[in-house]
C-alpha cells in the first residue's frame, strides 16, 4: 500500500484542490461510497525476510509482489522524511496483507506491555477450517500466545455463538487471530470442503474509544455498511483477549466485498491507552487499512472538509502503478488508526 518510485510520482497538495472539484464530488457522493472495498491490510515489520518466512511457512500465505520504493513523493505520502521501504504483498485465499520494512529510518518496537484493549491494537482474523489443527500447527511453530488458548464463544451470545478463536503473535509482536465459524455463520466460502487449514482473511479488527464516532467515519464518511453487532463478555471473552473483566461492544462493517472492518469498543475495562500522538509509519505498532476508492482526489477533499487528520501531505499520483494504484493518500480515523485510500 506504499506505492511507486519518486521519478514516476507527483503530489497534488490539498491546498490546490479547488471548489469545482468539491462541487463535482458533492454531485456524485450520493451515487457511490468513498470506499468501494477493503484492499490489503498493512503492517510494519522489522525484518522482512523473517516476516515473509513466518507468513508463508506457518500461515500458508503466498508472495504476490516484492518491491523497494523511496524518494520525495513517498516521503510526502508516508509523512516520513528520508524513507526507503521494502514492501511485500502476500495473499491467502482471496485476501492480502502488505508487509513494509523501513530500511531507513528505523522505527520503534511494539511496547512490551501492550494489551488487547490499547487503542493501537489491530489484528487480522484468519479463517481456518479446523481450529484444533490450526492451534496445533501454531504450537508446533512455537508462536507466542496472546490468548490463553482457543476459545469457543457461548451459546447464550446469539450473534457470536459457536465461533472459535485464538489470538497469537507474529515475530514482531503483531496480534493475529485464527477463527472458525460454525455452519450458520460467516461467508459460505469458509464452509466449502477443503484440505487446507488456513483459508483467508475475514476482517481486520481495531480497538476504538467511541463506536458512534467510529461509525461516523467508517459508515457515514467511507460508506461501509454495518452487517452485525454483538456485546461479548464472560470468561471465554476474557481469555480470548487476555483482558480481565473484558466486555466489548463489537460492530462489523463491510464494503461490497471482504474483508470487513470490526470495531471493538471496550465497555470494560476502560483503561486502554490511546495511540501515541507521535506514532509514525516506521513504528512496528503501525497498521494501515487500505481501501479502494474510485476518486482519491474527491475522497481527500471530503476528508479535508470533515477535518480528518492526514498522514500524507497530499494526494500522490503514480504514473507507472507499480504497486497497483494510480493515486493515493493516508489519513487517521478518530482513534488514530491509519487508513489509506487507493485509486486503481
Amino acid at each position: 500500500m506504499r506505492r511507486t518510485r519518486a521519478t514516476t510520482c507527483a503530489v497534488s497538495f490539498l491546498a490546490v484542490l479547488g471548489t469545482a472539484w468539491l462541487a463535482a464530488f458533492s454531485a456524485q457522493s450520493s451515487i457511490q461510497p468513498l470506499a468501494a472495498a477493503v484492499d490489503a491490510v498493512g503492517m510494519t515489520v522489522s525484518d522482512m525476510d523473517r516476516a515473509v518466512d513466518f507468513y508463508s511457512r506457518v500461515l500458508s500465505f503466498g508472495k504476490v509482489s516484492d518491491v523497494e520504493v523511496w524518494g520525495d513523493r513517498y516521503e510526502h505520502l508516508e509523512g516520513l522524511f528520508g524513507l526507503r521501504m521494502r514492501v511485500v504483498r502476500m495473499r491467502l485465499g482471496d485476501e492480502s496483507v502488505e508487509l513494509t520494512e523501513h530500511l531507513t529510518p528505523k522505527g520503534r518496537p511494539i511496547p512490551l506491555d501492550s494489551r488487547s484493549n490499547d487503542r493501537w491494537f489491530q489484528h487480522v482474523a484468519i479463517i481456518v477450517s479446523d481450529i484444533d489443527r490450526a492451534y496445533q500447527l501454531l504450537r508446533k511453530n512455537r508462536v507466542q500466545h496472546a490468548s490463553t488458548g482457543p476459545q469457543r464463544l457461548p451459546d447464550w451470545n446469539k450473534n457470536a455463538a459457536g465461533i472459535s478463536a485464538f489470538y497469537f503473535k507474529d515475530p514482531d509482536g503483531h496480534t493475529l487471530e485464527v477463527l472458525q465459524f460454525p455452519p450458520d455463520k460467516g461467508d459460505p466460502k469458509w464452509h466449502l470442503p477443503t484440505s487446507k487449514v488456513f483459508l483467508g482473511i475475514d476482517h481486520t479488527a481495531i480497538v476504538v474509544g467511541d463506536t458512534e464516532a467510529s461509525l461516523r467515519f467508517y459508515r457515514d464518511l467511507l460508506g461501509l455498511h454495518v452487517v452485525g453487532t454483538s456485546e461479548n463478555y464472560g470468561t471465554e471473552q476474557e481469555h480470548l483477549n487476555n483482558v480481565f473483566g473484558a466486555r466489548l461492544r463489537i460492530t462489523s462493517l463491510r464494503a461490497a466485498k471482504a474483508p470487513g472492518v470490526e470495531l471493538l469498543e471496550y465497555l470494560a475495562p476502560r483503561d486502554g491507552r490511546p495511540i501515541p500522538a507521535d506514532e509514525r509509519a516506521n513504528d512496528i505498532s503501525y497498521w494501515q487499512t487500505g481501501l479502494v476508492t474510485s476518486d482519491a482526489g474527491a475522497a481527500a477533499q471530503q476528508f479535508f472538509r470533515e477535518k480528518v487528520t492526514f498522514v500524507s501531505s497530499g494526494v500522490v499520483d503514480s504514473a507507472d502503478g507499480k504497486l497497483g494504484f494510480h493515486r493515493a493518500f493516508l489519513a487517521r480515523d478518530p482513534d488514530g488508526h491509519a487508513v489509506g485510500l487507493f485509486e486503481r
